[in-house]
């Protein structure tokens, strides 16, 4: 016997194809092609204030076009909310809307994306063809359904590419990337588009959800503007290593041209010969936007930067528009304050954005208020992408070295200098809630790998600590945090990637007093008096705080320049397989 719940369950599932069948009965031709359509009877008798469909009518005509397939879940979603009344229809006549999304989609390659990917039915065609027919015909009201439902997986097409994303990064094993996902409820967009439904999010205007995405979709325009002008000359330094101010040469014309694509400089004109202050200023601009050392020397990596090829740029560009796809419409949930703390690992660089009013309902409201260098993860131990909330600030820090440098780095140590261990302030303790001590010397070290380690090394806390005098712990799998460092030489440095994935912080004190400014107790006399202290302090945040580890190698800043970084993993050249190919 069925049991009763299981015979509920399956009614619910059944009912909407049921009653979508009843209807598809009700709107069928006659065998002698005479209406007998009843929903068209109502129709003409305007007894009827929108038209219908009906979900088999939907099914089938997704079955016809299997592009639209993709999104029939969703379909089913959106038209069953609405008790499946046509949604492009107000009293028969197609809404201003429709063309607007047409235009959209036919110029979507302002959006680094390919508009034959949308076109996949000839909407003018059928728009004209049901303007032309007998409003009493029943055909009319089947063509009438046909265009409604094409619009409707058209839009999802769209709208999952442009808020979503092409690739999507949780199923594509070749691209890094776990920051949550962008849960963005595209039927609900769609009532926004069509006025059925108010939100703070600007879909009724087709737009993009975040600014960092428009900046980019501007310089996009921009640089495709250059290239349909011909692009930027190769800069070749006649046989000289460098060039730099006071230096005079006609390579010196072609690296001005370079950097002023937009103006008509003739290089055979000696005049612009001459490298004189304006082109070093203009120089080393371009070697902070690519993250280069900023001495005005044209040679090495500013030369080989210099000669990337615009299409190269304008692919990084329209790559990085993607990344901005992926990241959440909401930047913070509404439970949080509102701000966040931002680390772009290419730029070497942690950011704090938040919102003066504090208000869940103000997007784009963020501003800056606090940036500092950070040193991040080596090739080999690349700092992870994702997104966590931070809950605890730690001073004075133990640090619990992982078993893979233990077997890698503290082994060899102790291979040739059993006393090692006490040289760098660590000592080795029991897993366990109470760790209990464990001399070195009872240690097999010969046989030591990562996976049969099954005891702790720690360093403890002090000036010297590996981990610095604070640490801030947002709880992740990758085991990922931010960190002070003794090691403060290394933010001078230009490309910073010297760690073995968590992120070093320049200004670790100024981040704890931010971070804590809401707990008065903790002011920056008391954080400093515990870092010195010698004795590890977990503090609770009493809410918590958004963080972003992130990956962006091309960006636009708030004077609209745009920046190019390299790309330290190779995480660019696998979203271009998965973007273009």
């Amino acid at each position: 016997m069925i049991p009763y719940k299981f015979k509920l369950f399956a009614l619910s599932i059944l009912s909407p194809l049921l009653l979508g069948a009843i209807t598809s009965c009700n709107q069928g031709d006659s065998e002698e092609g005479e209406s007998s359509n009843g929903v068209a009877d109502l129709f003409k008798k305007k007894e009827l204030p929108q038209a219908t469909t009906d979900s088999l009518f939907v099914q089938k005509y997704i079955a016809q076009e299997p592009e639209f397939k993709e999104h029939e879940a969703l379909m089913y979603k959106f038209y069953g909310d609405r008790n499946y009344e046509l949604a492009w229809f107000k009293e028969n006549e197609l809404v201003p809307q429709a063309n607007k999304f047409l235009n959209v989609i036919d110029s979507s390659s302002v959006e680094g994306l390919n508009p034959d990917r949308y076109k996949l039915v000839k909407f003018n065609d059928m728009f004209q063809k049901y303007e032309q027919m007998d409003p009493q015909d029943s055909a009319r009201l089947d063509l009438q359904q046909q265009i409604d439902i094409a619009l409707t997986a058209s839009y999802f097409n769209y709208a999952s590419d442009f808020y979503r994303g092409r690739v999507d990064p949780t199923t594509q094993k070749n691209v890094n990337w776990s920051v949550k996902k962008n849960k963005i409820k595209l039927h609900k967009a769609l009532q926004t588009i069509l006025q059925e439904r108010e939100s703070t999010y600007p879909y009724y205007e087709f737009d993009a959800l975040h600014a960092g995405y428009t900046r980019l979709r501007d310089a996009l325009q921009e640089y495709r503007r250059i290239q349909e002008k011909g692009g930027w000359p190769k800069v070749e330094l006649g046989g000289k290593k460098t060039l730099q101010k006071g230096d005079s040469a006609q390579a010196v014309a072609t690296i001005r041209k370079r950097l002023n694509p937009n103006q008509p400089i003739d290089v055979n004109d000696k005049r612009q010969w001459y490298f004189d202050e304006k082109l070093d200023k203009q120089v080393r601009q371009f070697q902070m936007l690519h993250g280069l050392k900023e001495d005005g020397v044209v040679g090495g990596n500013t030369l080989a930067t210099m000669n990337v090829p615009l299409e190269d740029r304008i692919e990084q560009i329209m790559i990085n528009m993607e990344r901005w796809r992926w990241i959440p419409k909401r930047m913070v949930p509404k439970s949080l304050d509102q701000k966040y703390i931002w680390v772009n690992i290419p730029e070497y660089k942690l950011y704090i954005y938040e919102d003066p009013n504090n208000d869940p309902e103000a997007e784009r409201a963020y501003e800056e208020v606090m940036s500092m260098r950070v040193v991040v993860g080596k090739t080999m131990n690349a700092t992870p992408i994702f997104s966590e909330k931070m809950e605890y600030v730690v001073l004075a820090p133990y640090w619990n070295v992982p078993n893979s440098i233990v077997e890698k780095e503290i082994k060899p140590h102790m291979l040739t200098n059993p006393g090692w261990l006490d040289t760098q302030n660590m000592e080795i303790v029991t897993k366990e809630k109470n760790p209990k001590p464990i001399s070195p010397s009872s240690i097999d070290w010969e046989n030591v790998t990562e996976k049969n380690f099954q005891y702790m090394v720690r360093q403890k806390p002090g000036p010297k600590n590996s981990l610095g005098q604070l640490k801030f712990l947002f709880p992740n799998q990758h085991a990922i945090y931010l960190h002070d460092t003794p090691a403060d030489a290394l933010f001078s440095q230009t490309e910073r990637n010297f760690s073995h994935g968590c992120v070093r912080l320049e200004k670790p004190v100024e981040l704890a007093k931010y971070i804590l400014q809401d707990m008065p107790e903790w002011d920056e006399s008391r954080i400093r008096e515990t870092m010195n202290g010698g004795e590890e302090k977990w503090v609770t945040l009493p809410k918590k705080m958004q963080v972003y580890l992130v990956y962006f190698t091309s960006w636009v800043d708030d004077q609209g320049n745009v920046h190019f970084r390299e790309d330290l993993y190779g995480h660019d050249k696998k979203l271009k397989q998965e973007y273009f190919g």
